[in-house]
């Protein structure tokens, strides 16, 4: 078992989508529900809270400064002057933003979900700096990890309920052969947020499994990281050499919350992780 720490004490209702900001030195995290982005610098452990327009599903970082955000009714750009503007509109009664990952040519991957999470309610799409989406695939239920490997060939993808991380051939004509990564096993939680490390391997955050588990290229289960907090909802390294891993939580759904539920927390020196390119938008 490898020892965490409490990075941010918070009750974030939905704590989720950390993510590391080269730009600022700061991990960007979320409280969907609570519609509140954090910033936290573990240099001086300075920490800022800012509302968002709606329930926000992702913050990733855009290469002219701000940020891209997967929102309830589609993607919106939040200038450095923290000016807002949608860049896709697509409000779907009943359906919210959830997971979004930028790809190796800068495009966000955007999920969504409905609310009562319907099965094949929600879906992946493929948005692009001047505002093309395209959606890449349909009949999903919870979007949610994506990523993709140190060579840019394969991408690795959550549908939560399926309990699997998949896995596609990808290149820049979209994606292809799906097919399993790794399956977590009835009683020990549903695969939730994912990060892929400098060598390949697969990190995801188990959701009513308190852990996160490390998958080997080959599917193989080499780590667990167990953790107090239930709802494990994401995981990303961040720091200044890229080998801490940040870890977000929920209270939401919970009769009795461990205290540290919604925090955000760390596993310091857990491996190396991988530069992600920021939105060209």
């Amino acid at each position: 078992m490898t020892a965490y720490e409490v990075a941010v004490a918070a009750e974030a209702t939905l704590g989720e989508g950390p993510t590391w900001d080269p730009a600022t030195g700061r991990l960007l995290w979320l409280d969907i529900l609570g519609m509140r982005l954090h910033t936290y610098d573990p240099v001086t452990g300075r920490r800022t809270v800012r509302t968002t327009p709606q329930h926000v599903g992702a913050a990733k970082p855009r290469a002219g400064g701000g940020l891209v955000l997967n929102l309830r009714d589609g993607v919106g750009l939040l200038d450095p002057d923290d000016t807002f503007r949608w860049l896709h509109h697509e409000p779907v009664p009943g359906r919210r933003a959830n997971d979004a990952a930028v790809a190796p040519d800068g495009s966000l991957w955007a999920g969504t979900m409905r609310y009562d999470e319907a099965t094949g309610g929600g879906t992946l799409s493929r948005i692009t700096g001047d505002g093309t989406a395209r959606t890449v695939l349909d009949d999903v239920t919870v979007s949610n990890g994506t990523g993709w490997s140190p060579d840019g060939r394969l991408m690795y993808y959550v549908d939560t309920p399926t309990r699997r991380v998949d896995v596609f051939d990808y290149d820049s004509e979209g994606i292809r052969n799906r097919r399993p990564l790794a399956e977590v096993e009835e009683g020990a939680g549903y695969p939730d947020g994912l990060a892929v490390d400098a060598d390949g391997c697969v990190w995801v955050a188990l959701w009513d499994g308190g852990a996160v588990r490390r998958y080997t290229p080959d599917g193989t289960l080499d780590r667990v990281i167990s953790l107090p907090t239930p709802r494990t909802t994401a995981c990303a390294f961040g720091g200044p050499t890229l080998t801490d891993l940040y870890i977000t939580t929920a209270r939401t759904g919970l009769d009795a919350p461990h205290p540290l539920s919604g925090s955000l927390l760390v596993v310091p020196n857990a491996g190396k992780g991988l530069p992600q390119p920021p939105f060209e938008g």
